[in-house]
Order: C-alpha cells, then sequence, then structure tokens
C-alpha cells in the first residue's frame, strides 16, 4: 500500500512539475476528456456503470473549467481545473483504477514530451 501511495504522490509531483514548465501539457486532459477517449478509459479501467456516470459528469466540468482557464490564459484556475478532475476521480475509483489513470496521464504527457523534444532538434 505505502509503494502505491508513493507512486501516486510521485505522479502527481511529476505531473505538477510538467504543468508548472508547459502549460501545452493540459493538452492530455483535454484528450482524457474527449468522448472517444473517454469510452476507452471506461474500457481500460473497467467501471461499473455508476462510476462512469460520475466520471463523465466531473469530467465534463473539469473540461468546461479547463477550456475557459485555457481562453483566457488563467494558469491558477486551469490547475484548479485539473486538480478537480483528479481529486475528484480519487473518490470515484478504486486505488488501482486511479493508478492506471494516472500511468496513462503520464504515458500521454511524457510521449507528447518527447515529441515535442525531437520536433525541435
Amino acid at each position: 500500500m505505502k509503494k502505491i501511495l508513493v507512486l501516486v504522490l510521485v505522479l502527481v509531483a511529476f505531473t505538477t512539475n510538467l504543468f508548472s514548465v508547459n502549460p501545452n501539457e493540459y493538452d492530455a486532459f483535454s484528450q482524457l476528456y474527449s468522448k472517444s477517449k473517454f469510452k476507452s478509459l471506461v474500457r481500460y479501467l473497467e467501471v461499473d456503470s455508476v462510476q462512469s456516470n460520475q466520471l463523465k459528469k466531473v469530467f465534463s466540468v473539469s473540461e468546461s473549467d479547463l477550456g475557459n482557464a485555457l481562453k483566457s490564459e488563467n494558469e491558477i484556475a486551469a490547475e484548479k481545473a485539473v486538480w478537480f478532475s483528479l481529486g475528484n476521480a480519487r473518490e470515484i475509483l478504486s486505488d488501482k483504477q486511479y493508478n492506471k489513470m494516472l500511468s496513462i496521464l503520464y504515458v500521454t504527457i511524457y510521449n507528447k514530451n518527447e515529441q515535442f523534444l525531437t520536433e525541435n532538434k
């Protein structure tokens, strides 16, 4: 259990660090909120219908808040939208499901950074 908690804290810290360096990393959450990706996420996480509906509502609110924050270039509001999404997902999902979701976010952010770095060479 301690290993899982440490993993979650490291992933969250890493994600927060990436956001503070490059605000374009919010794109990973925008992708997560899209309908096609959401369906894949629900299947991958093996959530039940109640969890799926709850996540859909949370992601809908977060997507709206994040979109508004990015349009107004308000990084604090964008971070609040992300933390709202992560915090509520943490309450809805089991530990295993939440860790899977964080792993997906980490891989998405990491791959985007790798593409960005190779494009600039």
